[in-house]
């Protein structure tokens, strides 16, 4: 599986209409998802999927609107549940010669809701459309509970993929077992796996809200300063845990520190808000932001990491109460060959 910041042939994204996702707060929603999409067009095609052509004419009103190119949009009428693209969206894999598939894990609406039979075909109407082998996992697995460094090394949470109690992705599975389907399906040699996710996040501790792979030997890892945070200890043994493990090839990893925004609340519901949920695309690094001090601190951090394309916030404080935010809704498409890769690399 490459790495995010590789270069891609398209960024897949799922247009929002559960409102159920949003309740109370869906309007802006959509307006929310052009800005998204504009500042992606810049660098990459970008696949939507759509549940009808009622609500491809939708899409296509407020992205123009924005300043959309709709040269760069392609519309798939893909139906789904939601558009938590990253989770159910086709996770994409490459040989050594170039030539891709799509690693086929199965969805289960994070072993929490009940609707998720449409979500959990995506993966094989994408290999159809690309005319693209699946490669069959054969286990529940969401995007974003995983992180890769493209060299064979991949982060994940024990909450989230071996709990037993609360959501079960795959009851009776071991850590051996879930590193052998990583092994056959990612190319995935080094599995680490850190403790718990962050508070408020309905997936039970998906990592793309802790821990991020920024360059093959570099994570940034949150870090919540304030020590009556309910986030504060698990952050800390996590970064105690990446302390003591290594890349695939023995090497010590780099961890930098990315703060954590003040709770964010709605409803009375704390929600997962993290600076770590970024999208790396061709053209620029997508951060959420939510009108806190540290959002200028978090963008200047991620910056310095990546040199080689621009990092701009996205107001993500609407965004949020979906619980999920720019990452949970983007899936890369790898380009078919290795050879043009990063300056980061």
């Amino acid at each position: 599986m490459p790495a995010e910041w590789e270069p891609h042939a398209a960024t897949w994204i799922g247009w929002p209409h559960n409102a159920s996702d949003w309740p109370g707060k869906f309007p802006p929603i959509p307006w929310v998802y052009g800005e998204i999409v504009r500042a992606l067009v810049a660098g990459e095609v970008v696949r939507i999927l759509v549940n009808s052509r009622v609500q491809q004419a939708q899409a296509s009103r407020i992205l123009k609107k924005v300043g959309v190119d709709l040269a760069r949009v392609e519309f798939l009428r893909f139906p789904t549940n939601r558009g938590w693209t990253r989770d159910f969206g086709p996770i994409f894999v490459r040989s050594d010669r170039g030539d891709r598939a799509i690693a086929r894990f199965h969805f289960n609406a994070w072993a929490k809701y009940k609707d998720w039979k449409k979500d959990d075909k995506i993966p094989e109407r994408a290999a159809k459309r690309l005319k693209l082998p699946l490669i069959e996992g054969n286990i529940v697995l969401e995007g974003g509970s995983i992180d890769v460094n493209g060299r064979g090394t991949l982060l994940t949470t024990e909450e989230c993929l071996l709990d037993q109690a609360v959501q079960p992705r795959n009851p009776g599975l071991s850590r051996t077992e879930i590193e052998a389907v990583f092994r056959k399906t990612l190319g995935i040699t080094n599995t680490l796996w850190l403790g718990k996710g962050i508070a408020g996040d309905d997936t039970h501790g998906h990592v793309d809200d802790l821990c991020r792979f920024v360059k093959p030997g570099t994570v940034v890892l949150c870090r919540e300063d304030n020590p009556n945070d309910v986030n504060y200890k698990p952050l800390a043994e996590n970064r105690e845990r990446l302390q003591g493990m290594h890349l695939e090839k023995g090497a010590a990893l780099e961890i930098v520190d990315l703060p954590m925004p003040a709770p964010v609340y709605f409803d009375g519901v704390r929600l997962p808000a993290s600076y770590a949920n970024f999208y790396i695309s061709n053209g620029a690094v997508l951060v959420p932001t939510f009108n806190d001090p540290k959002d200028r601190v978090a963008l200047g951090i991620l910056a310095e990491l990546f040199p080689d394309r621009p990092v701009r916030g996205i107001h993500a404080v609407d965004l949020v109460w979906g619980l999920g935010t720019i990452h949970c809704l983007t899936q890369q498409e790898p380009r078919a060959t290795a050879a043009a890769r990063s300056p980061l690399d």
